[in-house]
């Protein structure tokens, strides 16, 4: 029987942990503070939006949502995310899609402050991460690795297969599984054979929106897949990539979904949001120490 990699008591131990720095940075006046842009009239995206407020309260985390409206501009959306990136108290950006059509969101991920770009969307954030440079990753892709941490399961030495290549969770995960020492083999919608591509991969990462996409034929016999996918359908369910009752048994071990991947990457926000005032904080003090230093001399 397929092994259950649950997500539920690692993101509990993530928000515990970071309730326990947020309250010490609260003992010496730093409250972190995240900030939620949409711009979107769907409701399911709004309920994860509400989601993410309600565990930041929780954690001991201010959270602003700001709704734009499903009409707003690009400028419009770029305007307030460059004033959130000056706003001194406020540590964590998200920009939350889907967005209005129109809109750039080439442009709109460059506006967001790499400092405070705790879902790694600006291009400064993804390039640091490839050079492995310090920068926050986009929280779902590490939210994989951090399963497969919790989980017991080494990439290093492992083949592994990542289907999608956005640079919300397929690049980047790719680039931190290889960072892992794991052999990389990345599909997306112009392979013409994925299955040859995926079925021998020791580990499998799916992140394409497509439920029911990944079926025995594609999983190697005793895989570790990971199912990103989280389709809403009309009556309020999630559905994953993966066919779960067709590879139960196949697969050595799958993410659920709902339960698996995205309690983890909520409690990540939460995580980095944290670190980000924290890293904040350090550098007005110094500012503050290197101005006084140098007025004084």
């Amino acid at each position: 029987m397929t092994r259950s990699l649950g997500g539920a008591e690692l993101a509990t131990s993530i928000r515990n942990d970071a309730s326990v720095a947020a309250a010490a940075l609260a003992e010496i006046g730093v409250r972190p503070k995240l900030a939620v842009v949409q711009a979107t009239d769907d409701e399911s995206t709004a309920w994860y939006v509400r989601s993410i407020a309600s565990a930041a309260k929780r954690t001991g985390i201010l959270c602003d949502i700001v709704d734009l409206g499903a009409a707003a501009s690009t400028e419009q959306i770029r305007s307030t995310l460059v004033e959130l990136g000056h706003d001194p108290d406020v540590h964590g950006i998200i920009l939350q899609t889907p967005l209005p059509d129109e809109t750039d969101l080439d442009a709109l991920r460059e506006a967001i402050n790499p400092a405070k770009d705790v879902d790694g969307a600006n291009p400064v954030s993804l390039g640091r991460l490839v050079a492995r440079l310090p920068a926050f990753a986009p929280a779902t892709a590490q939210a994989v690795i951090a399963l497969l941490d919790h989980h017991g399961i080494s990439p290093h030495g492992r083949t592994a297969a990542v289907v999608g290549r956005s640079t919300v969770v397929g690049s980047p995960v790719a680039h931190l599984l290889v960072q892992r020492n794991a052999t990389v083999t990345v599909c997306h919608r112009h392979t013409t054979d994925l299955a040859a591509g995926t079925r021998d991969a020791d580990i499998l990462v799916v992140a394409v929106g497509i439920p029911g996409l990944i079926t025995a034929d594609h999983v190697a016999d005793g895989a570790v897949v990971i199912d990103v996918g989280t389709t809403a359908t009309a009556d309020g369910r999630l559905l994953g990539d993966v066919d779960a009752a067709a590879v139960d048994g196949r697969a050595g071990a799958l993410t659920p979904v709902p339960g698996g991947v995205g309690p983890v990457t909520t409690a990540l926000l939460l995580n980095h949001t944290v670190d980000a005032a924290a890293s904040q904080y350090a550098q007005t003090r110094s500012d503050s120490l290197l101005s006084g230093f140098r007025s004084s001399v």
